[in-house]
């Protein structure tokens, strides 16, 4: 009976079944969808909520001050922030790929939030917009298309590049009727297309021509591009909704509806269906036969997603999609097919009944497929009791199967864990199974660390064996960014409880981050811990351990690492105190002087003479006396020649200041006599 009452839930649309289960009950208070700007994440994302500045409101309880709100998909507040409305009235906003909120002004400024609100960049669409207001934009995945006053038409292909094309003149005297865009990705050229329904046609336009097309389908209301960038849904000024190739060259359906007005929303559902929304009904259109109509009494906003669409109202969160083959196999009325008799065996088994044998004998050759189908339905469910069910059901008749594969139950169960902990409504990422394995978990995990979720991040990371170090190292920099009153022993201490869990995180990329927050002295206890000198030593002296670093530098005994100290010391110090940072360090002092003897000459007498190491310094003279003969006008009586003498000269006199080498002056001596 359980099947009879699954499936009496569903809406058959053509020869597909379609159902809509409620994901959550709206956690918020007083959100009026009509009175508010709203944009929703797909996968689940964030929803952002503003007041319309267009339409004249009844406040209640709120202040007349615009405030931008940020809930999760269960309508849990994550974040607000004042509205402080810089650049002219809002024209349009959304969620980019990467969960960031781009809000365009009339007068060309995109503002960019995270999702706690936080200001994080502004760039304004140029001179052209700001002159001429933006009147229009249309957002996809990672850019924007926005149109001015004086019908210019500009691009933002990517918000992370941040530049703006302007695409070719379309030559339009008033605002197209409506716009959409064939995403760059499901182009050949790589550049974005925009679609201009202008008068009885539609107009193609990219960056470096305009093309006419579909001449006589017009004039259309409404047209949406369906995700796989193939397809245009569109709805005719006399009611008729087209489904057409995306060169317009095919219709796939022509459906009239009952009313000509053009509906508030239209939208794909995966790629089977589309919808269109009034204000009080919901009609779903297939390929073939009768449409399903839904009856709302509160408006809704529909957020399309690669396997389906997401239907939010003041009160409530839905999924509408269509059931998948192996739900339909076990619960479609009347069914007979293996899967649904295994499910009917396990209902019989825990009731004791003998007919549990006879459903497990009548399938026996195909148990396999049985139970497979009875995983896969689990993978749909949003229903944590009916997972149960299935997955029950699968194991109980591979009990009886030897030829299945036995990770395949253990691997759902995996996946519906992680799925059942974020679809929690505190959490609130109503994921389904194949937008899961779309996003990808590591995808998921920053999602959840963004929104400062890092126990579940964690949780998840250790459970699917993903490095946990990405979470580690956000909630320690997010932690040390919101610890400012903890003094910076106490906050170390708490740190390194949590770093230890992950063996062979990097301490010296935290160090840096305290570093840059100005925690100078927290950084230099953090580093002490970085195993690696390669990471540890850049950073001491990047905070200005230099005397640490080359201490460090000489116990580890790397050449590379010694010179990249001496030089850094050498840069920033006074000869005297470079000399002596060194003097106390043999290995440091050999390499400095390795290296001064082939480029720095005079460099290496001032560090003998600071020293007292005045026979090095004579040596050294000697030495350039030598490099000098080598040069052809050295010989009597040119103008080297005298330099070179005295160079001897020189050296004797430092010689015979030394009593240990007598014999170096008076060869020294006797070498100038003789070249004199």
């Amino acid at each position: 009976m359980a099947g009879v009452s699954v499936a009496a839930e569903w809406q058959l649309l053509t020869n597909r079944y379609y159902r809509k289960p409620e994901l959550y009950q709206m956690q918020w208070k007083h959100v009026d969808l009509t009175r508010h700007k709203i944009a929703c994440s797909p996968f689940g994302g964030p929803i952002a909520v503003i007041r319309d500045d267009a339409k004249i409101v009844q406040l209640y309880s709120e202040s007349a001050l615009r405030t931008l709100r940020i809930f999760t998909s269960s309508g849990r507040l994550l974040s607000e922030t004042p509205w402080k409305n810089p650049g002219g009235r809002l024209i349009g906003l959304s969620w980019t790929d990467d969960l960031t909120l781009a809000c365009i002004t009339q007068d060309g400024t995109v503002y960019s939030y995270n999702i706690h609100a936080e200001l994080i960049e502004t760039f304004s669409l140029g001179k052209d917009c700001f002159e001429n207001s933006v009147v229009e934009c249309v957002f996809w995945g990672n850019g924007v298309v926005c149109v001015n006053e004086a019908f210019e038409i500009f691009a933002v292909p990517d918000f992370r590049t941040k530049s703006v094309v302007k695409l070719a003149d379309s030559g339009l005297e008033e605002m197209p009727h409506c716009m959409a865009v064939i995403e760059p990705q499901y182009r050949r050229s790589g550049d974005v297309e925009v679609l201009l329904a202008v008068g009885d046609h539609v107009l193609s336009v990219e960056e470096d021509g305009v093309q006419q097309l579909a001449e006589g389908v017009g004039p259309l209301q409404k047209m949406v591009v369906s995700r796989n960038g193939g397809y245009v849904a569109s709805f005719t000024h006399d009611g008729r909704l087209l489904v057409m190739t995306a060169d317009f060259a095919d219709v796939i359906i022509e459906y009239t509806c009952e009313s000509a007005l053009p509906p508030d929303q239209l939208a794909w559902c995966g790629l089977d269906s589309v919808l269109l929304y009034w204000d009080d009904m919901l009609l779903m259109v297939g390929p073939y036969g009768d449409p399903v109509r839904y009856i709302y009494d509160e408006p809704i906003i529909l957020i399309p997603e690669c396997d389906g669409v997401r239907i939010l109202s003041n009160t409530s969160m839905e999924f509408l999609h269509r059931v998948a083959d192996s739900t339909v196999s076990i619960f479609q009325i009347g069914s007979t097919l293996p899967a649904a008799l295994l499910y009917d065996a396990l209902d019989h088994f825990d009731r004791r009944s003998a007919k549990a044998d006879e459903n497990l004998r009548l399938i026996r050759s195909s148990l396999p497929e049985a139970v497979e189908a009875c995983v896969d339905a689990a993978g749909y469910e949003f229903d944590i009791s009916q997972q149960r069910t299935l997955l029950r059901a699968a194991s109980y008749g591979q009990a009886f199967s030897s030829q299945f594969k036995r990770d395949l139950i253990q691997e759902m169960c995996k996946t519906l864990r992680v799925l059942n902990a974020v679809r929690h409504v505190e959490i609130g990422i109503p994921l389904s199974i194949q937008q899961y394995k779309l996003l990808t978990p590591s995808v998921l995990i920053n999602r959840l660390i963004n929104a400062h979720n890092h126990l579940l991040a964690l949780r998840i990371s250790e459970y699917l064996g993903m490095s946990q170090e990405v979470v580690l190292m956000h909630w320690t920099c997010t932690k040390m960014t919101a610890s400012s009153s903890i003094p910076d022993a106490s906050l170390l201490d708490i740190l390194l409880n949590k770093l230890k869990i992950c063996k062979g995180i990097s301490y010296a990329a935290v160090a840096a981050h305290a570093d840059k927050i100005g925690r100078r002295k927290l950084a230099a206890m953090l580093v002490e811990h970085e195993p690696h000198s390669s990471k540890q030593i850049p950073l001491l002296l990047s905070i200005g351990e230099e005397d640490t670093a080359l201490i460090k530098a000489t116990e580890c005994g790397d050449t590379d690492l010694i010179y990249l100290v001496l030089f850094h010391i050498w840069r920033k110090r006074v000869p005297l105190d470079f000399f002596g940072s060194i003097q106390a360090r043999p290995l440091a002092r050999d390499l400095f002087i390795t290296y001064a003897r082939c480029y720095k000459h005079e460099f290496l007498k001032d560090f003998f003479l600071s020293t007292g190491q005045i026979q090095d310094v004579a040596f050294l003279l000697w030495k350039e006396s030598w490099e000098l003969s080598k040069n052809p006008m050295a010989s009597k009586g040119s103008p080297l020649h005298n330099p070179r003498i005295k160079m001897i000269e020189k050296a004797q006199n430092l010689f015979t200041e030394t009593k240990e080498h007598m014999f170096e002056s008076k060869a020294a001596e006797e070498h100038a006599k003789l070249l004199r």
